[in-house]
């Protein structure tokens, strides 16, 4: 196979040109774009497997952008897919310089969700690579050299990459921004050497799945389980946005990622367990952030975190936020403590929204799924919404939970009557059907039928429509889609490659499946705890002894085992490591003053640490919680 040589001449002069010239780029509505010559750099396509006003909500997607784009000898560009892109035989152009996908050295992927697998296929295929990683291994592209080295992660594909495994030459496992300098030193000369002894030296490093190398069956006698990577030292990295636009779900907004993964154990979420241990960034680096995105002008300021009200220091920084004049937003909050000092600043700041998820109505059923907030705690924040003035009140449900009954189903209704009648404005709820994820305790679970979580969200909506309540259901056809492919493996990869361009729905989807000869039943029934599973290939840090013990407590209506962001001295589920588990030394050092060592019960979270009872003294000054007057609300 010819070998590519750095800074070859079709791979270095700007597309269609003959005389030097530059074809002129589209107008980019963009702050903060990087575009740089190609000139003896090494080209990156970073992609996401979706349009450009979803891909550009992704904050993970910028944080890699401005992390490839930090390499001197890298030029970093991005690619999206597009609607009908294939279909039409339009070129697949990378975004800053109008370079077709093919010309790249490196092409990565960052993969948000199960459902933009479809959409990966369809993007190699529009340009013109062969989808599978092996017949790109015994082939070369028209010139004779190598294909572009393909790399994944991100939380789609992370925790169970086997659906996706044939398509890529190279898995990341875990978070990336520790490993990315490593990837691009070993590629800046193997990509235009062998490339057998590139995918080998990356199979050596921990956190690099090379699914040619590894076999997945963790019953094979070469198997070899892939170590996930996590950041232990969240400070070193800038995690804000980089990037604004008005063509995306947040206009302009400077996005913060507060905190990393979340210690509270639902046993449904995937993230909850991807990215144990829960992780915070400190409360001086979060002003300075923020006070630099609002002297450029973007005064919306929106927290990101699995659960940005259990950051230790949320009260503070919401406070702050509010008096250097920003408009808050929050991903997601828990009533567990209520942060009230955030609640009162987005009020302030004019958000329209406040949004609750209790997942399920009935308390049985929230300790099932180790959803501690009660519906005292809960009704208390919807009260605020109401004292507060948030034109509309959103409610968060699950259908299909594992033990759900009907009585359950008429607990949700129960419970937003109750709701609204303490909030006499908008009032909304998301019905989301339940769908088993890898690595969570809920792994082995069955999905409900879509028939039952059909009737089951036609309950909720005839009990709530003739009170004006809006409610959202999604699909559940797509999402028993969704749980083959997150519970899938390898041989799924058949079903991808078959389906014909711009002819995915349901029906063809699962008629593909049998076609192909494999069992609808088998992905979305009950698994046997104990055999077998198509991810074992991933060592996320979390035991499956670990999630045996969950299991059995759910079997029983009782509630787990949590990881308060600031805990330390358990060893539990073994998502720490002891050089992490014991950071503070012995147990009374530690920054929760009433933890004796061991593992926390869920309902015993504790809403304060030693920290938050002092003032924070940070490059900005002394940071207190003061009260935000209500009279400063509309």
């Amino acid at each position: 196979m010819a070998k590519r040589q750095k800074n070859q001449t079709h791979r270095n002069s700007p597309r269609g040109s003959k005389t030097g010239q530059v074809d002129p780029r589209p107008t980019l509505n963009e702050e903060g774009t990087i575009i740089k010559d190609w000139g003896g750099k090494m080209p990156v396509a970073l992609s996401f497997p979706n349009t450009y006003y979803v891909g550009m909500s992704s904050l993970a997607f910028q944080i890699l952008y401005s992390r490839f784009n930090a390499e001197e000898d890298v030029v970093c560009e991005r690619v999206f897919w597009e609607k009908g892109g294939e279909a039409a035989g339009k070129q697949l152009l990378s975004l800053e310089n109008e370079r077709p996908a093919e010309e790249f050295d490196i092409w990565a992927f960052t993969i948000s969700y199960e459902m933009d697998y479809f959409n990966v296929v369809e993007m190699l295929r529009q340009a013109n690579l062969p989808p599978l990683a092996a017949d790109r291994h015994d082939s070369t592209r028209w010139d004779g050299t190598d294909w572009p080295l393909l790399i994944a992660g991100g939380p789609g594909i992370t925790m169970n990459p086997e659906p996706m495994a044939p398509f890529f030459d190279v898995i990341l496992i875990g978070e990336g921004e520790e490993a990315i300098p490593q990837f691009i030193e070993l590629c800046r000369d193997g990509i235009y050497d062998d490339r057998a002894s590139l995918l080998a030296a990356l199979d050596r490093l921990p956190g690099f799945y090379v699914p040619s190398l590894r076999p997945s069956n963790r019953n094979h006698i070469d198997f070899r389980p892939v170590e996930r990577l996590w950041v232990r030292e969240m400070y070193k990295y800038p995690t804000h946005s980089t990037l604004y636009t008005p063509e995306t779900e947040f206009s302009g907004m400077h996005l913060m990622e507060i905190a990393r993964g979340c210690g509270r154990g639902c046993r449904f979420c995937l993230a909850g367990y991807v990215y144990r241990p829960p992780r915070e960034q400190p409360l001086d680096t979060l002003l300075g952030w923020a006070q630099d995105g609002i002297s450029r002008g973007h005064k919306r300021v929106g927290l990101v975190s699995a659960a940005v009200s259990d950051h230790t220091q949320i009260d503070e920084l919401a406070t702050e936020l509010h008096r250097m004049g920003a408009s808050i937003s929050a991903s997601s909050m828990r009533m567990d403590p209520i942060s009230v000092p955030l609640i009162t600043a987005m009020a302030a700041g004019g958000a329209q929204t406040l949004t609750v998820a209790p997942e399920a109505g009935s308390q049985r059923l929230r300790n099932v799924i180790n959803k501690t907030q009660t519906e005292e705690q809960m009704m208390r924040a919807v009260s605020l919404a109401s004292q507060l003035n948030f034109p509309q009140l959103k409610l968060y449900f699950m259908v299909g939970h594992p033990t759900e009954t009907d009585d359950d189903i008429q607990a949700i209704v129960d419970f937003t009557l109750a709701a609204k009648a303490r909030f006499n404005r908008r009032i909304a709820i998301n019905a989301t059907p339940f769908v088993p994820k890898a690595h969570t305790p809920f792994q082995w679970e069955a999905m409900a039928d879509p028939a039952t979580i059909k009737a089951r969200q036609r309950a909720i909506n005839k009990g709530l429509a003739r009170h004006g309540v809006a409610v959202r259901a999604d699909s559940p056809d797509w999402a028993e889609v969704q749980a083959v492919l997150s519970r899938g493996d390898r041989e799924l990869a058949k079903v991808l490659l078959a389906i014909p361009s711009g002819e995915l729905n349901v029906r063809t989807f699962f008629r593909t499946l049998e076609e192909v000869g494999l069992d609808r039943d088998h992905y979305v029934g009950k698994w046997t705890v104990g055999d077998p599973l198509p991810w074992d290939i991933v060592q996320s840090g979390v035991s499956e002894n670990y999630f045996h013990y969950e299991l059995r407590l759910a079997a029983q209506d009782k509630t787990g085992l949590s990881c308060p962001p600031d805990s330390a001295g358990c060893l539990t589920c073994q998502a720490c490591d002891p050089g992490w588990a014991f950071r503070y030394g012995d147990n009374e050092n530690r920054p929760i003053p009433a933890a004796k060592g061991g593992a926390w019960r869920a309902e015993d979270w504790q809403p304060w640490t030693r920290l938050k009872a002092d003032k924070h003294r940070t490059a900005l000054g002394t940071v207190t919680v003061a009260e935000i007057p209500l009279t400063n609300i509309a």
